[in-house]
């Protein structure tokens, strides 16, 4: 810069940001309209939980929605971009307890200080279309909704076999077990029996399935989570004749047996039955010891997860069952841990072999473990299992099964089927080709308070009664008690009382509340009309959805977006929306993620009271307070459990919303983790305040530029400088919009780096420049602010506004429409196009694109491969495709 140049002020990034979002509000400048004429975009990040401090995960979670927001309204769409809170559940019941206190006040309290860490992020969010899931508005429309699906047959009640966390003392969802413990409380599961309310999810089971084929900007591995959790298989049901003693002992005459893998039937040997199978239960009536083991399965969860985690257990029933394909071989019949009755029939053939499963159980009680599949090329004489089960068995060939023996399993699995279904067992044939699915129906009863009441009444002479749509909502009674375990509602005697909508005599309410992931099933349709009467507005909808990208965490892959998907049909069939997806886009980031640290007594420490320095050529950690040394552990996920959390409030004291947006955005791909480190936190700090030096800089030569230019009389090298200032503009201009269309954020901002270190030496003595270069500064300095702004909108903003003749005025960058770049100017003046010889590509060649024919021949001929391969011939031909292919013939 010129001497001359005043020296600007220092960047401050709380009063900056202060001002702008002020500003914001005062505009209503992220506010959708459902009447707008624009093309519509629809962003939504999964709303959060209101536990009352957002973390670092939140930041970058939002901070990705905000960048597409805000690129997306200054291409001129129509964007909804809103905010709501998940906020029913059993934290505030358990936060109620523990500080004696509601769970409305606690759950409120939250969410207003969650709202200002947001809003202090700057975030270009429709808060005008805010609610919370405990809103009554919002509860009062689920309930509607709920009377609906109920009406069209999709809600049923009951009794089943269920999980039972007993620390939040409430049912728990098969996808809310995780290794067998509570997602929440992490207590061990437990399995109980209790009468239930289901949403029908099983009848769209091929629906869900066949749906993930329309979602291709969706991640594979969510589609692949989502088909593997539908589970849908073909296979047998096989009727396993008893055998006679066992007949005339139980009174059954058979056991029903479903099994993608009939091929592998000779290797059977044992049948499991689940403790709940009407066999095993008739059992326990006689023989204590399978009573007690029943019960003892009872402990388990009834998730899948729970069961591959736990130890194998069986109960030798002393029944035989005769084998389906050679009458004279007999199966032993067990009671198994592992076999639940709800998937399938209630009961597994074993085929230890070729199962890790059903390997461990044989082992541990001693049963025949027989190959019946071989590698290709192996025989039952050679081939040897070595003390683990040969799984891998697709491309094998049957061994040890008699008519099946050389056949690949699919052409076993189709002779067994042959066979067994034309064999007669009591008249009816002996197998029968099903299709089943893994996912079973939706348990959405939950035996707490904070929560959306189900509107149904129960009624001695009437049954079960919906609680008629005019009477909603059911409201949650406002002070309830949490002075012991179990659900508060199923004490309150006074709110249950009501009389019976049919007959009017006294009747009760349900007690139970929804799962808390009904709330979150619909939420992204309120959006769209939050303040409307019915629970969807038709027409906000047609216009609205699907969401165009929605951003969360891959951990909700089931329990929240399948369910989603499940409830966007069940609305579609009660005639609340037109569509079967939601989410047209999808998109799940990464964590983050930080260091962990240790003191000698082995206790978790935090990083603010960690200082890392090197020694003797080693990275080292050490406590702040004392020198002491401290164990640097592994980067793990931030968690409040080992302290390896950052404080976003104390970044955005320190540094600003700017500075840590930038960062969570730029050091790593958004799909992967991201290292939190204060060396990454320092850079981006840099660079906003680099950014702002070089605009306030070049600034005060700039604003009035418009009136200088055409009174300067400009050299021809002035011309070329200022065409370059132009190219390195509109190519960037171009290249950052392209990557956030692409959600490559850490990639648009790498480009903004460079763009820096190309544009500053340009602005330096700006004051002797030029009318034509300055009017390229300015220009390319207004792109710098637009290009910043869905990254750094507050110093966008600033830089923007020092660039205009009167400073802030009326025009902003969030007012104003992304810049159009110049073809022309992003074009590239050489062009590099394939070299063949004789028609197969040997090299490439960089030429100038307007290069004459003439010109290209001999710049080709001159090529060292080209020479080598003609060894001082001439060729017969140049065939020269302008820009395209250049091919030598001889």
């Amino acid at each position: 810069m010129t001497a001359s140049t005043p020296t600007p002020p220092a960047y401050n990034p709380q009063a900056i940001e202060r001002k702008w979002q002020k500003r914001w509000q005062e505009d209503q400048a992220f506010a959708a309209d459902n009447a707008s004429p624009k093309p519509k975009y629809y962003v939504l990040e999964m709303f959060p939980y209101p536990s009352g401090r957002i973390h670092m995960g939140h930041v970058r979670n939002y901070a990705m929605g905000d960048v597409l927001a805000r690129y997306k309204r200054a291409r001129g769409y129509n964007v909804l971009h809103p905010m709501g809170w998940d906020a029913f559940g059993m934290p505030a019941e358990n936060a109620a307890r523990q500080n004696n206190t509601q769970p409305r006040a606690w759950t409120y309290a939250n969410i207003a200080a969650m709202r200002r860490q947001l809003q202090a992020l700057g975030l270009s969010l429709d808060w005008s279309r805010e609610f919370a899931t405990c809103d009554e508005d919002y509860y009062h429309r689920q309930q509607m909704l709920f009377l609906d699906m109920y009406a069209a047959g999709l809600i049923y009640r009951k009794k089943s076999k269920v999980n039972w966390d007993p620390v939040d003392q409430t049912v728990l969802a098969n996808e809310q077990v995780v290794e067998g413990r509570g997602w929440r409380s992490g207590a061990m599961v437990e399995s109980r029996e209790l009468v239930q309310w289901f949403f029908k999810i099983t009848a769209y089971a091929e629906e869900l399935l066949s749906g993930l084929d329309s979602l291709p900007d969706w991640p594979d591995k969510v589609r692949l989570m989502q088909r593997n959790w539908i589970g849908k298989s073909r296979g047998l049901t096989i009727r396993w004749e008893l055998e006679k003693t066992a007949a005339q002992a139980t009174g059954a005459k058979d056991i029903a047996v479903y099994t993608t893998r009939p091929d592998t039937l000779f290797g059977a040997s044992f049948i499991a039955l689940a403790g709940e199978h009407p066999l095993a239960r008739k059992l326990a009536r006689h023989n204590s010891r399978a009573a007690d083991f029943i019960a003892e399965c009872r402990q388990q969860g009834t998730a899948l997860a729970a069961l591959e985690t736990a130890e194998k257990k069986g109960f030798d029933t002393g029944l035989f069952a005769l084998h389906p394909l050679d009458k004279n071989r007999k199966i032993p019949v067990y009671i198994a841990n592992f076999v639940l009755m709800d998937y399938g029939s209630g009961a597994v053939f074993g085929c230890p072999a070729h199962d890790k499963r059903d390997f461990d159980f044989a082992q541990k009680y001693h049963l025949p473990i027989v190959p019946v599949v071989a590698p290709a090329g192996e025989t039952a004489a050679s081939f040897r299992l070595n003390g683990r089960p040969y799984t891998e068995t697709e491309g094998g060939r049957l061994i040890n099964s008699a008519f099946l023996d050389g056949l690949t399993p699919p052409e076993a699995f189709d002779a067994v089927a042959e066979r067994l279904t034309a064999q007669r067992l009591g008249g009816k044939p002996q197998a029968e080709r099903q299709t089943q699915y893994r996912l079973r129906d939706w348990g959405i009863s939950r035996q707490r308070y904070w929560g959306c009441p189900i509107p149904m009444i129960h009624c001695q002479a009437c049954g079960i009664v919906p609680v008629p749509k005019q009477d909603l909502p059911v409201k949650l009674p406002e002070e309830v008690s949490f002075d012991q375990p179990g659900n508060p509602l199923a004490r309150d005697k006074e709110w249950q009382s009501v009389p019976c909508p049919h007959c009017g005599a006294p009747a009760r309410r349900e007690t139970d509340t929804m799962d808390t992931f009904v709330d979150s099933s619909w939420y992204f349709a309120r959006f769209t009309a939050p303040q409307a009467k019915a629970p969807i507005d038709k027409a906000a909808i047609d216009h609205w959805l699907p969401v165009d990208q929605y951003i969360g965490g891959v951990e909700h892959a089931i329990l929240h977006l399948l369910y989603a998907r499940f409830f966007t049909r069940a609305l579609q069939k009660t005639g609340h929306v037109g569509l079967a997806e939601p989410f047209n886009g999808l998109f799940t980031q990464g964590m983050v993620v930080h260091e962990t640290y240790k003191n000698a007594q082995g206790d978790w420490l935090s990083p603010a009271d960690i200082v890392i320095a090197e020694q003797d050529g080693e990275r080292r950690a050490f406590l702040a307070a004392s020198g002491a040394p401290a164990q640097i552990g592994a980067v793990e996920k931030m968690s409040k459990s080992k302290k390896n959390t950052v404080d976003p409030d104390a970044i955005l004291v320190q540094y600003g919303a700017d500075t840590a947006r930038l960062f969570v955005l730029s050091d790593s791909p958004p799909e992967r983790d991201i290292i939190w480190s204060a060396a990454g936190i320092e850079g981006a700090n840099r660079f906003i305040r680099r950014i702002y030096r070089l605009t306030a800089e070049a600034a005060p030569h700039l604003r009035g530029i418009a009136a200088k230019t055409a009174a300067e009389q400009d050299s021809a090298q002035d011309g070329e400088e200022a065409r370059n200032i132009a190219k390195i503009a509109h190519r960037a201009l171009q290249q950052v919009g392209e990557d956030i269309e692409k959600l490559a954020f850490n990639r648009a901002i790498a480009r903004l780096y460079d763009y820096v270190n190309r544009l500053a030496p340009a602005a330096q003595g700006i004051g002797g420049k030029s009318g034509r270069v300055k009017t390229a500064l300015r220009q390319a300095l207004e792109f710098l602010a637009f290009m910043a702004a869905p990254f750094a909108p507050h110093l966008a903003e600033e830089c923007f506004a020092l660039l205009q003749p009167g400073g802030a005025g009326e025009k902003t960058v969030a007012n104003s429409p992304w810049p159009q770049f110049d073809p022309a100017l992003i074009r590239e003046d050489n062009v590099i196009m394939p070299v063949q010889i004789n028609g197969k590509k040997r090299g490439e060649i960089c030429l100038p694109r307007a290069a004459a024919k003439e010109a290209v021949e001999k710049a080709v001929l001159a090529l060292d491969f080209v020479q080598a391969q003609l060894q001082g011939q001439k060729p017969k031909k140049l065939v020269i495709v302008p820009q395209r292919i250049i091919n030598v013939v001889f």
